[in-house]
């Protein structure tokens, strides 16, 4: 039996993003025993994927894990993070491994210079070069996520005007430059002609109650009120998702869905974009072309460096309410 190790510490979308891997290799290597190795504040999304066989978590000490995987003697170990932590592992492990391109140094060219050197290529793709030693290869079936049972939801939880189809509304993120603002959201809310279920994290409430109460009773505020895994659940009732470029972006490429994705101060040509099989879902990609500021960042900011938010604030919200409502 081969033990193998995969390592990606965080984030929602990029754990997300790995599941190809954990697919193939388990599918593609019978007789693989499957370990996962990332933070415990993100073990609930991987909990309930049965490809894996053991989960490790850790926080920011990596001692305790350690001592448990050095005694596992892993035949080979996938490094899907690729930072100084993973290569701690590795290093301590001393087993052989595989790792990706993370395209660092093209990042930073078109960020300070606008010099593009991106290859046309997503990360998923880019994460098979980490397991090219095994002759695993992507089964191009697109992404996985697994909600477990005590999680999954029904339209039964939703208020009674939502029951018979909705638009989910990813509204949060990690910075606010990658965040549609909370006025065009309102304006774009009253276009579409469905019931909206506006979804985000704890922090997000307050935003969403306000946006609820210009909208009234056409948009449900679940911001705070779910877990990760129940609003992966929500996501999977919905007919479209629209969400700016997080991680729940991700779990809705899992579900197959319609998603209208807004890109500001970050591209899609990063690779991190919706990753659809051919012929399920669709991808609608949002972005305003032609600002000579973007990318400004390979992340994101708090404020717009340029002080005009432009890539978020000249989007044809009429344009883009026809499609939604196509």
């Amino acid at each position: 039996m081969k033990k193998i190790l995969i390592i990606r510490f965080s984030s929602i979308g990029d754990i997300v993003l790995t599941t190809p891997v954990i697919r193939c290799i388990k599918k593609q290597i019978p007789d693989a025993e499957l370990h996962f190795l990332t933070k415990e504040k993100f073990y609930p999304i991987l909990k309930a994927n049965h490809y894996i066989d053991h989960i490790h978590s850790c926080n920011d000490d990596l001692s305790s894990v350690m001592k448990s995987l050095n005694k596992l003697d892993f035949n080979f170990v996938v490094d899907l993070h690729k930072n100084l932590r993973s290569v701690r592992v590795k290093m301590n492990l001393r087993r052989p491994s595989g790792t990706f391109n993370k395209l660092n140094f093209e990042k930073w060219l078109i960020v300070n210079l606008k010099i593009n050197k991106l290859p046309d290529r997503h990360i998923v793709d880019r994460y098979f070069e980490a397991v090219k030693e095994l002759g695993v290869n992507n089964d191009q079936k697109g992404l996985d996520y697994f909600i477990p049972d005590e999680d999954r939801l029904s339209t039964d939880d939703l208020p009674v005007n939502h029951r018979e189809g909705f638009v989910a509304w990813v509204i949060g993120g990690m910075h606010n430059t990658k965040m549609l603002p909370e006025d065009r959201i309102i304006e774009l809310c009253k276009m579409i002609r469905k019931p909206i279920v506006l979804l985000g994290g704890p922090e997000d409430h307050n935003k969403a109650e306000h946006i609820m109460e210009q909208c009234q009773d056409k948009v449900y505020n679940t911001c705070g009120l779910y877990n990760i895994n129940q609003s992966a659940s929500i996501i999977s009732l919905a007919s479209k998702v629209l969400t700016n470029d997080t991680g729940l972006m991700h779990i809705a490429a899992a579900f197959k869905k319609e998603i209208f994705s807004f890109w500001g101060s970050t591209i899609p040509g990063f690779g991190m974009y919706p990753y659809l099989p051919a012929g399920e879902g669709r991808s609608h990609i949002m972005e305003v072309e032609g600002l000579k500021c973007r990318p400004c960042s390979k992340i994101g900011y708090a404020k717009c460096p340029k002080k005009h938010f432009r890539c978020m604030m000249d989007y044809d919200l009429e344009q883009l309410a026809l499609k939604i409502n196509a």
